[in-house]
């Protein structure tokens, strides 16, 4: 079925996907305020075809990219969360020590883009994990929809108990010089804000568009931070205000980048809200950052 240019979608289009991808609306209610726009030619199943992320042809390193060792499935044990966890390890080409990233994926478990994410950081020159947080549950089951349903069922806090496993695990792992950073993506946006409070030895943190710790979350954090916003996310930007006054009175080392004039989700080249020229500008200044601070 052919889709929509991204310029065809009006922006009330991307606010009701925000709202229905952030679980406050049901997909019925999204459809049917979604009918609305369907006009001009444009029927209700084309809209809803353009907004549905595309997994099949996205990919941008293959698991068999020579610029890899290897890119695996592992176990590990999270004694304070789901217990074990499986996530996508991915290793870079060449021998000795490299610094890891933790990768945190969206509200909906560890789905192809979060995986291609963590094979990017391996082709940098990173080893990563990319742990599926629902695999206590069975693990993503191969859509987004059902993901978002099944994550709802586990406790977010129990959810950063499985990344925090999965800090010490890949500090820990014997192919890691020991410095670990995360970065992550909405949801892990805020578990990566979260790690940065909870872990003094976390080296470096990259939330994309995130939820924000408390103002007494954020006096702990002695992490460098590289926060990513995108400057029509009006839902999660409202917390900055609060958190970047908190950052400055607690002299943490920071820094911020808002794109203009792009969607929360930017950065996820499977849906029309990605935007190219902002997504690599924010990759290219996470890898950079991670390189300085996990060095």
């Amino acid at each position: 079925m052919k889709k929509l240019n991204k310029e065809d979608i009006p922006q009330e289009v991307y606010d009701l996907y925000d709202y229905y991808a952030h679980n406050q609306l049901d997909r019925r209610t999204f459809m049917e305020k979604l009918s609305a726009y369907a006009v001009g030619g444009i029927t209700l199943t084309t809209l809803m075809s353009t907004m549905m992320p595309d997994y099949m042809t996205t990919a941008t390193v293959e698991p068999s990219d020579e610029r890899m060792q290897s890119s695996d499935y592992v176990f590990y044990n999270s004694p304070k969360g789901g217990g074990e966890i499986r996530g996508l390890l991915s290793k870079p080409a060449g021998s000795g020590k490299f610094p890891g990233i933790v990768v945190v994926h969206e509200n909906r478990g560890l789905n192809p883009y979060i995986e291609d994410v963590g094979r990017r950081c391996a082709v940098a020159g990173f080893i990563s994990i990319a742990p599926d947080a629902l695999w206590p549950l069975g693990g993503y089951p191969g859509n987004d929809d059902e993901g978002r349903t099944m994550q709802r069922e586990r406790s977010r806090d129990e959810m950063l108990e499985d990344f925090i496993a999965a800090f010490e695990y890949l500090k820990n792992h014997p192919d890691c010089n020991g410095n670990v950073g995360v970065v992550g993506f909405c949801f892990g946006g805020w578990i990566s804000n979260m790690m940065a409070v909870r872990l003094p030895d976390l080296k470096a943190a990259v939330p994309f568009y995130g939820g924000q710790p408390s103002a007494e979350e954020a006096a702990q954090i002695k992490a460098p931070l590289m926060i990513q916003y995108a400057s029509l996310d009006e839902r999660v930007n409202a917390g900055w205000p609060a958190y970047e006054e908190a950052l400055k009175a607690n002299g943490v080392d920071y820094v911020m980048h808002m794109y203009d004039g792009v969607n929360h989700g930017f950065h996820n080249n499977t849906t029309p809200r990605y935007d190219e020229k902002a997504a690599n500008l924010a990759w290219e200044r996470t890898i950079a950052f991670f390189k300085e601070n996990l060095k």
